[in-house]
């Protein structure tokens, strides 16, 4: 019978119960301990084998992941990888690498890398890509570093940056760290950017309108090209 997961797990310390074996121990000596460290006493419940697993499985039920149901997050449900993806990720091949070894030693990895690059450039249409960031919070602030150096380099004082109130909390906060000023404009019934509100907050002091397709609430932007093509008319990036 199923048991569903319960959420006031007690502590180990808290539990009562015994141990099934025990093993004879009058003629082990104890490894010698530097003094100071030696523990004088040691709080370990006595308990059994099974009690500890079933305490630690119920645990592990109360994290909400993947494998039981789906994120309520319209980007982070597209970034559930397959199983597949996870085990190559973990093979002794990829975890062992280090950025200092020989480069002649790693000309797999590397191949791999310029190889995606290749691909997402094609399926984007960029004219380049940079795999350096290692999440999405860390994009969002590189996206924003390389929006104020291409005004900085163009000599436009933009300093501004729109973001929906449907945008993922590390929007703000990427663009703010970027030293920009967070315009934040609201969402429609439906969840979706509202056209009138973007096009009221554009202005010659804006720099770029960040949005997340599917956005945040989970919801697909319908009208994806009429904002991108509201905001390069007024001389923003679209991230």
């Amino acid at each position: 019978m199923y048991r569903q997961a319960r959420y006031d797990e007690p502590l180990l310390a808290e539990m009562d119960g015994r141990r099934t074996l025990r093993l004879p121990n009058e003629d082990l000596e104890a490894p010698p301990v530097p003094e100071g460290l030696a523990r004088k006493e040691l709080r370990i419940p006595d308990l059994e084998e099974w009690r500890v697993v079933r305490h630690f499985t119920r645990l592990s039920q109360m994290n909400y992941g993947v494998d039981i149901n789906t994120y309520p997050l319209g980007s982070c449900t597209m970034k559930y990888n397959p199983k597949v993806a996870e085990i190559i990720a973990a093979m002794h091949e990829a975890t062992m690498l280090h950025p200092y070894q020989d480069e002649r030693t790693v000309q797999g990895a590397l191949r791999v890398m310029y190889e995606l690059q290749e691909y997402i450039k094609a399926l984007t249409g960029m004219d380049a890509v940079t795999l350096q960031p290692a999440a999405g919070a860390q994009g969002e602030f590189t996206g924003m570093l390389m929006a104020r150096a291409y005004f900085e380099d163009r000599g436009e004082e933009r300093d501004e940056v729109i973001v929906p109130d449907s945008a993922h909390g590390t929007n703000p906060a990427s663009a703010a760290m970027a030293g920009f000023k967070v315009v934040e404009i609201p969402s429609l019934d439906d969840g979706t950017v509202d056209l009138r509100a973007l096009e009221a907050a554009l202005s010659e002091r804006t720099a770029a309108f960040m949005i997340t397709n599917p956005n945040t609430l989970g919801i697909f932007e319908d009208r994806i090209l009429e904002i991108a093509e509201m905001v390069h008319d007024h001389g923003a990036l679209l991230y």
